[in-house]
């Protein structure tokens, strides 16, 4: 990879918040809040409808960013931090995108490790941000451990 991806953000991507996908996902992670799943308790809700899961964001696509692409054999997630302006709502489109805020690399004890900072962010159609990611992903040369 180049540095020239550094600050180049992927072409934004709309995902359908789906209501069954939100069910779904809530129960995959055992959290049987009612907004997730209720329309009649979620109208009572300060929301005043459905919301998602913070979390179900990660299941959104990102797109991709031309001339960068991560190698899956040696990769480990490091870390990860989201920051909401607001909840997700059912039923709205997200438009998503991310970016290479950073890269650097380090010897360790088990080799050669590439560091990638890349942040996302997710916005209604109107512009309005919803959400921002930080995910700070390692590849670690020559694969596995």
């Amino acid at each position: 990879m180049s540095d020239d991806v550094i600050g180049r953000w992927s072409t934004p991507v709309a995902n359908l918040v789906e209501r069954g996908a939100v069910r779904k996902f809530a129960d995959a992670i055992g959290d049987f809040n009612p907004l997730y799943r209720d329309d009649q308790a979620a109208k009572q809700s300060r929301y005043g409808r459905m919301i998602a899961p913070p979390t179900f964001s990660r299941t959104f696509d990102y797109g991709t960013i031309e001339g960068f692409e991560l190698q899956k054999d040696g990769l480990i997630h490091g870390e990860q931090a989201f920051h909401f302006e607001r909840p997700i709502y059912v039923g709205e489109e997200v438009l998503c995108s991310m970016r290479v805020a950073d890269t650097y690399t380090r010897n360790g004890g088990s080799g050669r490790m590439t560091f990638y900072l890349l942040e996302q962010k997710g916005e209604s159609k109107q512009g309005e941000l919803i959400f921002t990611a930080k995910m700070n992903v390692i590849w670690r040369e020559g694969g596995a451990l």
